[in-house]
């Protein structure tokens, strides 16, 4: 099969190669999908730039965790009424070296969800890390409804369906963005209030807006660097739900704040939540695509051949949506 690769870390154009590498078979309880699309998420990026180990100590790793495509053979114990079947595929790559950046992928069964017949391979590829991310930290503590909820990177891959998932389950939603585009983007995943956090003085703008009393929850991507603003506009009991910390790595807590206002801070991570909530995340991503309830943003496809410009559009920061690669 025809698939990407990478044998040491390093820059991508450097580093990521495409060519021939032998064919997966599926063990007991696996299935293998045929890939039609490859999701590029940060995580994968950052495998491959070795800022995360991605087990090249035991051979050269494909990229990538999220996919999507067609079930072509099972390993033992799993249905044969499987095998046709369209899939939207993620965790390909967590603890394991294959992903699904090739034609083919094998993983446990679970982790390849049926895709309505009405959405289209790329993008089944966007939903894995973006979609289950959001729903995590929108539902992880409880009924957001009649609740206000601050979503931070409101225009990004996860705040996007964050401000979704929160709206569907009746809450009211702030978003902040920084730039006319990504604040475009939130007001179009449906935030009531969209505030740019490079202008706007977005603790007194939420205390405003809630009449001095905060917002019960917020969703987080850049929890270090927004957390001395978020101490002052999450009212006392609420929940901090946050996925990334990118410009401050290791944040210094503020213990007696945090502890005084009862807050309870929840780092979610697709690959090690539980099985439940992944299982119900996929049970609600079905059914909403079945529906056509939740919005999708494609931003750029690529083909197998230029996989490293699309990792580069994603370390770069330039595309608002999901980077795909294609797999005719």
């Amino acid at each position: 099969m025809k698939a990407a690769y990478f044998e040491k870390y390093g820059p991508a154009v450097e580093v990521l190669k495409v060519g021939e590498r032998e064919t997966p078979k599926p063990g007991p309880g696996e299935v293998r999908v045929r890939l039609h699309a490859s999701g590029v998420n940060p995580s994968d990026v950052k495998k491959r730039a070795g800022s995360q180990s991605a087990g090249i100590e035991q051979g050269y790793v494909i990229p990538h965790s999220d996919g999507a495509g067609t079930i072509d053979a099972i390993g033992e114990g799993v249905a044969k009424t499987r095998v046709g079947e369209r899939v939207w595929i993620y965790q390909a790559q967590y603890q394991r070296r294959f992903g699904t950046a090739a034609e083919y992928v094998t993983l446990p069964a679970v982790r390849a969800v049926r895709l309505p017949e009405n959405v289209d391979f790329s993008t089944g590829a966007c939903l894995g890390i973006p979609a289950m991310t959001a729903h995590r930290c929108v539902f992880a503590d409880g009924d957001v409804h009649g609740q206000t909820v601050l979503v931070t990177g409101a225009g990004g891959r996860v705040g996007y369906y964050a401000v979704q998932w929160a709206k569907s389950a009746g809450a009211h939603v702030i978003g902040t963005a920084g730039r006319d585009e990504t604040l475009r983007h939130a007001r179009n995943a449906g935030a009531d209030i969209v505030l740019n956090y490079r202008t706007d003085d977005v603790a007194q703008r939420v205390l405003e807006l809630t009449g001095g009393v905060g917002v019960e929850r917020v969703i987080d991507v850049e929890f270090g660097a927004n957390l001395a603003t978020t101490l002052k506009l999450i009212r006392t009991s609420g929940v901090i739900a946050t996925y990334s910390s990118t410009q401050a790595r290791e944040p210094v807590l503020p213990f007696y704040p945090l502890m005084f206002k009862d807050i309870t801070v929840h780092f979610v991570l697709v690959y090690t939540m539980p099985e439940t909530a992944k299982q119900q995340a996929a049970e609600d991503i079905t059914r909403f695509l079945q529906t056509e309830k939740l919005k999708h943003r494609v931003a750029e496809r690529h083909p197998l051949t230029n996989i490293a410009r699309a990792h580069e559009a994603i370390e770069q920061g330039e595309a608002l949506g999901c980077v795909v690669i294609e797999i005719p």
